[in-house]
């Protein structure tokens, strides 16, 4: 007997490839559909593999998440009309108004929480002048001593700003505190979402999961003595710490950051400063072949974030090559960065701690190989993909059912 497909809208601010929150959707999605008939609500193209979306969700519709409230309301309720969803499943949006005509509707809500952006008005939940990690609710310390309400616009200039309204922000809260079950990716992020308020009986672990590496390939922890960073170069992500720590490490080594971003120019000042030229490259980004040989070719892998990471799944990709990972222990990457199992885990910013780790794995290949064999195994253990997409589906299922009795569901923990 054929499935009777029940109806999924999604809502994200982009259609196309962006970043981590749009492959989440790109793998998911295909899935999910073996049950679901699928919608969308978005705001804006991102120019990249939008036909991959249009294959996806037939049913669409552009809305500008940024218009007045009532407007988008008005939108958002005539697309629901007609497209009659069985339950509703929120990546990125900020947008009040479409919230608001979403959980009027009575129609299952689920949030899938990314990152910060629901109740850090900077969206990165740490002080930019020390990079010290917030770990207030928020509420009126956000106005002071934070001053949460002067953000940077990079799109201005670099001494560019634009202001965040205090009041929005505790409205777009109290709207997604409402949502019948939100997705957090890590521990971490479930803890957070509780410090803000939210039911714990109403969160749920599910970590965006990256796609296995076909065939298989495994590091050869080569004599270079490769020490990799791959992901944006932002002040958040730590560049600089790393460069310092590895201005301490006293044995041959080549250093490669892989990658673009705000803080680029300053790190690459910082290599000249230390006089690391002849050991530090900055390819930029590079092809996922390109890539590929160069983790077969790494003996670890620096995670060396100073921002509470919601999750940093480049360490569970680069695991899946069988290479240890060091890292700082900042946000969720203590849930696959496991201190002497899968890598290192270093104490937030400390540099020393960082260099010394890394150079003895650069010393000691044998506990090198180890260490990347256990995070292998357990990345493809804890990590596994079909059971976590299999996981996914029956919670949308029981969700998007008659009873009310849904919660409780999908929500193990990653052990």
């Amino acid at each position: 007997m054929p499935v009777v497909k029940r109806r999924m809208l999604w809502v994200h601010e982009t259609m196309g490839r962006m970043a981590g929150a749009e492959q989440n959707i790109l793998v998911t999605a295909p899935h999910l559909a073996g049950r679901f008939e699928h919608g969308l609500l978005y705001w804006r193209t991102s120019g990249r593999d939008e036909e991959l979306f249009c294959e996806l969700f037939p049913d669409r519709r552009q809305v500008e998440f940024d218009a007045p409230d009532d407007r988008v309301e008005a939108e958002v309720k005539q697309f629901l009309s007609e497209f009659r969803p069985d339950i509703i499943y929120v990546h990125k949006c900020m947008s009040n108004g479409l919230l608001t005509a979403l959980l009027d509707s009575g129609v299952p809500l689920v949030r899938m929480q990314h990152d910060h952006d629901i109740y850090c008005m900077r969206s990165y939940k740490y002080f930019p002048w020390s990079r010290k990690i917030c770990t207030r609710r928020a509420g009126p310390g956000c106005i002071f001593p934070c001053m949460a309400f002067v953000a940077r616009d990079r799109g201005k200039g670099p001494l560019g700003l634009r202001w965040v309204s205090y009041r929005r922000q505790m409205r777009h809260l109290a709207l997604n505190r409402r949502c019948n079950a939100v997705f957090a990716v890590t521990r971490y992020m479930r803890e957070e979402l509780i410090r803000q308020g939210f039911a714990p009986e109403r969160i749920h672990i599910f970590p965006p999961v990256p796609l296995p590496k076909e065939p298989l390939v495994e590091s050869r922890f080569s004599d270079r003595n490769l020490v990799v960073y791959a992901g944006q170069i932002i002040r958040g992500k730590g560049v600089d710490c790393l460069i310092r720590a590895m201005a301490m490490v006293d044995v041959s080594y080549e250093l490669v950051i892989l990658g673009s971003g705000s803080h680029l120019e300053y790190c690459q000042a910082l290599v000249r400063e230390l006089g690391l030229e002849a050991r530090v490259r900055f390819p930029g980004f590079v092809s996922q072949a390109q890539l590929a040989e160069i983790y077969a070719d790494a003996s670890v892998v620096a995670v060396p974030s100073v921002w509470p990471e919601p999750i940093a799944t480049v360490g569970l990709e680069v695991m899946r090559y069988g290479l240890p990972v060091v890292g700082f222990d900042a946000g969720g990457i203590s849930d696959w960065l496991k201190d002497g199992e899968t890598g290192y885990l270093i104490p937030w910013k400390d540099e020393d701690r960082m260099a010394d780790r890394i150079r003895f794995l650069l010393e000691h290949k044998d506990v090198a190989r180890r260490l990347g064999s256990q995070g292998r195994a357990f990345v493809n253990r804890v990590y596994h993909f079909e059971e976590y997409l299999e996981r996914l589906t029956n919670t949308m299922v029981s969700l998007s059912g008659p009873t009310d009795a849904r919660e409780g569901i999908g929500d193990e923990s990653i052990r």
